[in-house]
């Protein structure tokens, strides 16, 4: 009998991290792989992005709508409760694989507990600000096996009382993509995005749901305001569906016809990494200023608290939102300079894949106990 292994993914982002995964599964004899894609995959605001999976030729794909643009970060929890006790009816499924911070795999890893089916989770215990930090940590908690990206997330999760032994150091699997030689070239990478410049940065800002509506629409405004003064070309992607979005939207809006900015819904991660690559820089409080661009030494310029405690680069620089400071940062960046891989070596799947064949995983007990740290 084949082992099944369900898949989670809701965001551009995760699926990028994940695809490596996922690949490295189907090709597998005993196992037998299914994916849900949910969350802002099935959004057409955000390009449909599960028919990049569709041309991926993932097996065995889910596809579940769990919200409408505009909701509620409660209404998409409160649907993808649903969303979960549906695909595990459905598929019934002996290991749940889910990645990160959201709400799509807190909500699954809460109905895969409730059913007793065991859980493993990628890129527990990292750092970060806002509300993504709580939500990573209760999914850790949740989990029975952890694949993390190195020591320090390996010691935290420690800390939060699991036992060393379920957890192992792969790397990020987003790492098999950056390192990969079969990235598409920078040429056919602005031709499929229509994208102009010879010279241009990477601009992403998503919300930070923890603070107030005031500084979310202040903080945008001074972003893309101090974008515009400089005069250089941006390639503009736009933010998560987190509490606040709308006001970073509403500036985007300002900009889309400004010829100094191309902004878009999405990119397909392969191309994304193409176009990160030959970038000046990148700006903006984007996950990928700290753990995509160090590895092709990418100066990123990381704004506000969202990053708050992340790993950091000799290629990254902390500011906070005052345009002065922006535009200041900009005009002084730096070239490109070689930085420590942080979160891996291109070889997660092969590590995680050793691991899943192991019987170690499978025999693993359902019941968890909080493990005391020996002071």
């Amino acid at each position: 009998m084949k082992k099944k292994i369900l898949i989670l993914t809701g965001t551009r982002a995760d699926y990028g991290k994940l695809k490596s995964i996922i690949l490295a599964l189907q090709k597998l004899k005993n196992f037998e792989t299914h994916v849900l894609v949910t969350g802002i995959h099935n959004l057409k605001f955000y390009g449909y992005t599960y028919l990049e999976i569709i041309k991926d030729k993932i097996k065995n794909v889910h596809i579940l709508k769990n919200q409408s643009y505009g909701d509620k970060p409660e209404k998409i929890f409160q649907n993808s409760i649903k969303v979960s006790r549906k695909i595990l009816n459905r598929v019934k499924p002996e290991l749940i694989i889910v990645h990160g911070d959201r709400i799509e795999p807190l909500a699954l890893s809460i109905v895969a507990n409730l059913k007793n089916i065991k859980l493993a989770h990628f890129e527990g215990g990292e750092v970060s600000g806002t509300i993504d930090e709580s939500i990573r940590h209760a999914i850790t908690k949740l989990s029975h096996i952890h694949f993390v990206t190195n020591k320090k997330a390996k010691v935290r999760i420690q800390q939060l009382g699991e036992d060393k032994k379920n957890i192992f150091i792969t790397g990020s699997p987003d790492v098999d993509l950056i390192l990969s030689k079969r990235l598409p070239s920078i040429l056919k990478s602005k031709n499929k995005y229509d994208l102009i410049y010879d010279d241009y940065a990477i601009a992403i800002l998503h919300p930070v749901s923890t603070e107030t509506t005031e500084n979310h629409k202040k903080f945008a405004k001074i972003f893309f305001e101090s974008l515009k003064e400089t005069s250089l070309n941006y390639l503009v992607l736009y933010p998560n569906n987190d509490l606040g979005s709308n006001h970073i939207m509403m500036e985007l809006q300002k900009i889309k016809n400004n010829k100094n900015f191309k902004v878009l819904p999405s990119l397909r991660f392969e191309y994304f990494l193409t176009l990160l690559k030959h970038s000046k820089f990148i700006i903006g409080n984007s996950s990928s200023g700290i753990m995509e661009a160090p590895y092709y030494g990418v100066p990123c310029i990381n704004i506000g608290s969202r990053q708050h405690n992340r790993s950091k680069s000799k290629s990254q620089i902390n500011i906070n939102f005052r345009k002065k400071i922006i535009i200041e940062t900009i005009k002084k960046i730096k070239k490109k300079k070689k930085t420590k891989k942080i979160f891996g070596f291109s070889d997660s799947s092969k590590k995680f894949v050793k691991q899943i064949k192991s019987k170690k995983i499978w025999n693993l007990s359902n019941q968890k106990f909080f493990r005391d740290i020996k002071w």
